[in-house]
C-alpha cells in the first residue's frame, strides 16, 4: 500500500509565489500614494528657483551699481522692487516664469494648487534686513 502524499510540491509553491509577486507588483501602485512626494518635490524645485531669482536680481543690481532700495529691470521689461539688495516679498514672483499654473501667490507665499491644504503646502519667501540673503522656507504638512 502506498502512503498518500501530504502537502505541496516545490513546483507548486514556486508557482504560487510567482503569482503572488505578480499580483503584488500590479496592485502596489494603487496603494502607494506618491502624490504627496510629488508635491513636496515641486515645492523643493520652486524653493531653488526662488533662491536663484533672488540671487539673479541681486547680481543685476550690483552689476549696474544701483542703490540697495531701488527697482531692477529683468528680461528687458519686468521690474523688481528691491529692499536691502534683494527682491521684496511682494515682488519675488517677478523673478520667476511659469509658476502660475501650479501655484497661487500672495505677498511672498506660493501655495500649491490642488494640495489637500494649500496653506500648509507652500513656499514662503521672507526678505531679510541688512542685505542678508532672504529666507525661503517650505511648509509641507498639508501636501
Amino acid at each position: 500500500m502506498k502512503k498518500q502524499q501530504a502537502g505541496f510540491t516545490l513546483i507548486e509553491l514556486i508557482i504560487v509565489i510567482v503569482i503572488l509577486g505578480i499580483l503584488a507588483a500590479t496592485a502596489m501602485p494603487r496603494f502607494a500614494d506618491l502624490s504627496q512626494d510629488a508635491r513636496v518635490a515641486t515645492l523643493q524645485g520652486l524653493q531653488a528657483s526662488i533662491k536663484s531669482g533672488a540671487t539673479l536680481a541681486h547680481a543685476m543690481q550690483l552689476a549696474r551699481g544701483l542703490a540697495s532700495n531701488t527697482t531692477v529691470t529683468i528680461e528687458g521689461s519686468t521690474t523688481v522692487t528691491m529692499s536691502d539688495g534683494y527682491p521684496t516679498a511682494a515682488q519675488i514672483n517677478n523673478t520667476l516664469l511659469g509658476y502660475s499654473d501650479d501655484f497661487g501667490f500672495a505677498a511672498g507665499v506660493f501655495t500649491k494648487n490642488g494640495a489637500p491644504t494649500p496653506a500648509n503646502c507652500a513656499v514662503t519667501y521672507t526678505a531679510s534686513a541688512s542685505g542678508a540673503f532672504p529666507v525661503v522656507q517650505i511648509t509641507s504638512s498639508g501636501c
